[in-house]
């Protein structure tokens, strides 16, 4: 299984030494220490544990017998939770501790699409108005209590699940608009990308940040009035009022829990309608406008094949657990890799090809494609470790632990395009996992000699096949190697040394 930082209170898989207050011999989750009633942690097997404590042991009492809860985990909208055998307790001195689930790989909202966040966004609601009626809501709306297993979003902050007070509002209102409606507002309104924004702001966009940007006809947007200006001057206007005075000032308006579902209702009905339609890019029509022949395609999908049966073969257990795919674009190589591994994580910088990807996979048949993970980011420029103390999100480095590594007709875009040092290419491929399949662009490549062409003439004189063989040997064992039918491009397959 790939050991993933969960960067959320959440399930998932990691070490750190960042977090604080964990009894026994539980590693701490390095972003669940927030709530002390309420931490994650990992056992030295690996399982992911929630340390219970005070509030939080009467609420899940109350949680494990709720009929929606039931049905949601059921069908997989919530994480399979369940509780641990007091006797089998590692956590000593806890209250109560449960075991969750372990999601495959762990990814942040900025390194989300459009319509992912907005699927996110329509589980946590979905999930409110499952849970209202019968008198639970969620203490905080943050997107990063939402997983992926593949293209299938899930819950995973059983903590966050509480009971409702009567005559209170949705307490997570607030943070769900910095972290899930103000980003879509941006994007489906103006066109702006929410990913710099949110990875910039581990807490989300503050309302008073993204007003400017929606005055004069932006105002009369949909959900921008109500959501946005009004909430901003509502925020302002309680700014020094205390929690407590809050309270007894709705309650004393008849604040109901009828009137937040109804405002769960009109959330839900606001962001189902939201759209994004993005601009034409060069890497929507890669496929067709690439310099690869049908002869070098059909040679490549060959190689790429044979290399995950070879490494799957090779795997210890019962086979794959994680593939990643660098510069996916269509994911033509990550369905190949789905067909051998419980996970495929397909990485694309363009953010309209991603998404387009994600929603052919959501709409597909039920199969292996489902088990793929689109993720928009620059390779040039991954995620890095964000929050607090640089470890409570997690970098993308870190949370890779692939059993084979991708990288098709990206080193040069890299190398050339992003003026990376092949010596630095190859170490970054090699961190990301233990397995590589690798492919070589020659300078005299078409779509070589299109990027070069715009660069100064000998800066790359050590751009050569020679000196990426050379490279590629010192970090792994190169156990193949073919030369597609064009002759400007080869392959490699690379197994760990010793």
């Amino acid at each position: 299984m790939s050991v993933a930082r969960t960067g959320g209170d959440a399930s998932g898989a990691g070490t750190s030494e960042a977090g604080v207050g964990h009894p026994g011999g539980l590693t701490p989750e390095p972003a669940s220490f927030r709530d002390p009633e309420n931490q994650v942690g990992y056992d030295p097997q690996g399982q992911v544990l929630r340390v219970l404590r005070g509030a939080a042991v009467a609420d899940w009492r109350a949680l494990a017998g709720a009929g929606f809860f039931a049905d949601l985990v059921a069908d997989g909208r919530i994480c399979h939770t369940e509780q641990v055998d007091p006797d089998a307790d590692p956590a000593a001195g806890a209250e109560l501790v449960l075991r969750h689930e372990r999601i495959p790989f762990i990814s942040y909202p900025y390194e989300w699409t459009f319509s992912m966040l907005r699927d996110a966004a329509l589980l946590h609601l979905d999930l409110l108005l499952a849970a209202l009626p019968e008198g639970f809501t969620t203490k905080d709306g943050s997107a990063y209590n939402v997983q992926w297993r593949g293209t299938a979003p899930t819950f995973i902050d059983i903590g966050s699940l509480t009971r409702q007070p009567e005559g209170e509002p949705w307490a997570g209102y607030r943070q769900f608009c910095q972290t899930m409606l103000y980003p879509l507002l941006l994007t489906a309104h103006l066109g702006v990308p929410f990913q710099p924004w949110l990875r910039a702001q581990v807490d989300g966009i503050e309302s008073g940040q993204v007003r400017p940007l929606f005055r004069g006809r932006h105002r009369w947007r949909a959900g921008v009035l109500r959501h946005l200006h009004l909430h901003d001057a509502m925020q302002r206007r309680y700014a020094s009022t205390s929690v407590g005075e809050g309270k007894e000032e709705m309650n004393a308006a008849g604040f109901s829990t009828e009137l937040v579902i109804a405002t769960v209702r009109g959330l839900r009905k606001l962001v189902r309608k939201l759209e994004w339609r993005p601009p034409q890019t060069h890497w929507a029509d890669y496929r067709q406008t690439c310099s690869y022949s049908e002869q070098d395609r059909d040679a490549k999908l060959a190689f790429v094949e044979a290399a995950l049966g070879q490494a799957t073969g090779a795997a210890p257990g019962d086979g794959l657990d994680l593939v990643v795919d660098l510069g996916t674009n269509d994911g033509a190589y990550a369905r190949l890799a789905a067909a051998h591994a419980r996970q495929v994580v397909a990485v694309e910088g363009d953010h309209a090809v991603t998404d387009a990807l994600y929603r052919s996979l959501r709409d597909a048949p039920d199969g292996p494609d489902r088990k793929i993970l689109p993720l928009v980011m620059d390779l040039a420029n991954p995620s890095p470790g964000t929050g607090w103390r640089g470890v409570e999100r997690a970098s993308f480095a870190s949370r890779c632990d692939a059993d084979v590594v991708l990288a098709l007709a990206l080193v040069h875009h890299l190398a050339i395009g992003r003026n990376v040092p092949l010596p630095e290419v190859i170490e970054s491929l090699a961190e990301l996992g233990r397995w590589l399949v690798v492919e070589f662009v020659e300078p005299e490549d078409p779509m070589a000699r299109r990027l070069l062409a715009n660069k100064p003439p000998g800066l790359f004189g050590d751009y050569r096949r020679e000196v990426f063989e050379k490279l590629l040997a010192e970090r792994f064992t190169i156990l193949r190697r073919e030369e597609l039918p064009s002759r400007t491009r080869t392959l490699y397959v690379g197994a760990p040394r010793g």
